[in-house]
């Protein structure tokens, strides 16, 4: 008996020494190959998020080192906060699944969202393919033309939930700046808002990437069916220099301080992360197969057809931000800054 498992622990002994080394000297490319990665979206089919992500799985499997095949699944639900959660805690770490996540995520612990299960300073970040000025928009028969008259009179806008812009954004305008918003929470993901709009469930939505209305939704311009109420980035965007930006409404220094945290995420445009714990060489591999696919003519060929807008962030950058914003918010600033936004 003795002797039998002697043997058994040799031979795994053996076997460990034996392929330990193989197993660690594995490149990315040998890693890689023959193997599917995910692209898990937060948002349900046909938004802006699913559609980038889209994009990005049919072109990046050249630029990762074994070409691996790159599908995308949907995990909508609770404003991202959903497919974040499985990410961090569930999620492999072999570097075989990524998310396209919600720009708000990696704030929201640090904003004091109790549902928030994560560090956000600890997710492997590998890129955005843009970064983002989102508008407020209201339907053209709400009666609501600019931001002084949504200060006067209610309208109501859909929302995929409290830890998404759709929700916070408006929810800072009322709180901050004595708007008269209402959100309707619960849908799936931002193609079911707008869907919404079109179908007077809701008045608007007040918070939709620019990008995405110049790209899905063109005839809301050119038939003047909305009515573009606020900009929110920390900059306006070139084609919108007559709208409001949401900076401007600032009258303090520390309500430009909040605006700064809250609105410094639209840098992160729609970013793609990794659980924690991918090995580093993975995750190189990664980020460098994400900007490789940016500079792609093909991948660039189809962006601008789909009218897209292209303007990569880096994981690197992206990675600095988050932990940039950490470290200069104070407790009580996260606190105010979390309070205006529910």
């Amino acid at each position: 008996m003795v002797r039998r498992m002697l043997l058994r622990w040799s031979t795994g002994a053996l076997l460990a020494i034996v392929c330990g080394p193989a197993a660690s000297a594995q490149t990315p490319a040998e890693f890689y190959k023959g193997k599917n990665i995910e692209i898990q979206v937060n948002v349900s089919v046909g938004g802006g998020y699913d559609l980038y992500a889209r994009m990005v799985a049919r072109h990046m499997s050249r630029h990762i080192p074994g070409n691996p095949n790159v599908i995308v699944q949907n995990m909508p639900g609770g404003g991202g906060m959903r497919l974040a959660n499985w990410l961090y805690n569930v999620a492999p770490k072999d570097g075989t699944v990524f998310g396209a996540v919600a720009r708000a995520m990696a704030f929201e612990p640090l904003l004091g969202n109790a549902g928030a299960h994560y560090d956000g300073r600890r997710f492997n970040y590998i890129g955005s393919a843009n970064d983002e000025v989102s508008v407020c928009i209201a339907w053209y028969t709400s009666g609501i033309k600019t931001f002084e008259d949504a200060q006067q009179k209610e309208l109501v806008v859909g929302s995929g939930g409290t830890a998404d812009d759709t929700y916070q954004y408006p929810a800072l305008l009322n709180n901050m700046f004595g708007a008269k918003f209402k959100m309707v929470p619960g849908y799936p993901g931002g193609n079911d808002i707008n869907l919404a709009v079109e179908r007077g469930e809701v008045q608007g939505r007040c918070s939709i990437p620019w990008s995405t209305v110049k790209a899905t939704r063109r005839n809301w311009l050119d038939e003047k069916k909305v009515n573009i109420l606020m900009q929110y980035s920390l900059s306006k965007h070139p084609d919108l220099p007559n709208v409001p930006l949401v900076m401007d409404l600032a009258k303090t220094d520390e309500q430009r301080t909040i605006l700064k945290l809250i609105f410094g995420r639209q840098v992160m445009g729609r970013p793609f992360a990794a659980p924690p714990g991918v090995p580093a060489d993975r995750m190189a591999a990664l980020r460098k197969a994400f900007m490789d696919t940016m500079a792609d003519k093909d991948f660039l060929a189809e962006a601008e057809k789909a009218k897209f807008e292209i303007t990569p962030v880096s994981g690197e950058k992206i990675e600095s931000l988050v932990h940039e914003v950490y470290a200069n918010t104070t407790p009580a600033l996260a606190e105010k800054a979390g309070a205006a936004m529910k």
